[in-house]
């Protein structure tokens, strides 16, 4: 009778064991069946906080999960061009255009914009509040002041360097200075160094408590404005590029659902909201 017990007790461990270890088994399959895609954007979409409120919910609706990458709009191109990536969320249209044209990168789309803005101290040692944008830089050049760049290639660095040379305005006074860093650090950099900057409105409003000493002292100025578009990189080019998933993120970004998210974000936060989504329109 005990012989029997205890192997009836022997028979009951085993299939627990093995029920568990199916479990496990089953477990562990739906972990490895979740796909996996990377998407390389700039980084003030990623300091703006943006991509953690809509990241999650995509990666829920594919079952996927989203390396996030991010860096200037420069090295997430070049990511396209190897790619190292599946989709792209970038801020610089001339150099996305080439991307596309060079056939590394299809489906791009235009999702939202903000504007940029230029940040100085608040005694604004230049006198530039009452100045355009480019005449802006002509003064500050002039009084030979403290300007931040994030030297980086990255869309606000882009699009610096394209005011500059409208500006006919050199980079050769002292007081200029590459950090070489994205948008949130530089921003950081220049508060503490009360030095003047030009930022994304997003991230300065998202950091806009941690920087105290810097002012909106230019804005509203047309050359300012701020384009976001997605794309896929291009799966017929890459054989590691998951298309698939890349497609979807796009589809993703243009949905109703999303664009509204994008409309408010930030609102009850910030007062306003940090973009403007354009594919409902």
């Amino acid at each position: 009778m005990k012989k029997s017990l205890l192997a009836i007790c022997s028979i009951l461990f085993l299939t627990a064991c093995q029920a568990e270890g199916e479990t496990t088994d089953s477990n562990e399959a739906n972990q490895n069946e979740m796909d996996e895609m990377i998407l390389a954007t700039t980084t003030s979409t990623y300091d703006s906080g943006l991509l953690d409120e809509l990241v999650p919910q995509f990666e829920d609706e594919e079952n996927v999960n989203v390396k996030i990458i991010a860096v200037g709009t420069g090295q997430a191109l070049e990511m396209g061009e190897r790619g190292e990536a599946d989709s792209l969320l970038v801020h610089a249209p001339d150099a996305e255009k080439e991307l596309v044209e060079g056939g590394s990168a299809i489906n791009r789309q235009y999702v939202m914009y903000n504007d940029f803005v230029f940040l100085g101290p608040e005694e604004d040692p230049a006198n530039v509040s009452d100045l355009d944008i480019a005449e802006g830089f002509q003064a500050i050049h002039e009084a030979d002041v403290p300007f931040f760049s994030r030297g980086d290639d990255s869309g606000t660095h882009k699009k610096e360097r394209s005011i500059l040379e409208k500006a006919d305005v050199e980079t050769d006074f002292s007081n200029y200075e590459e950090s070489g860093q994205g948008m949130g650090d530089t921003l950081r950099i220049a508060a503490e160094r009360a030095g003047y900057i030009l930022t994304d409105r997003g991230t300065y409003l998202s950091l806009e408590e941690q920087l105290e000493t810097l002012d909106i002292v230019i804005e509203g100025d047309e050359v300012l404005e701020n384009p976001y578009h997605v794309m896929q990189v291009n799966p017929d080019e890459f054989d590691m590029v998951n298309g698939e998933k890349g497609e979807a993120f796009v589809e993703f970004l243009l949905t109703e659902e999303i664009q509204d998210i994008i409309e408010v974000f930030g609102t009850e936060e910030y007062g306003e909201p940090l973009f403007f989504p354009v594919a409902n329109e």
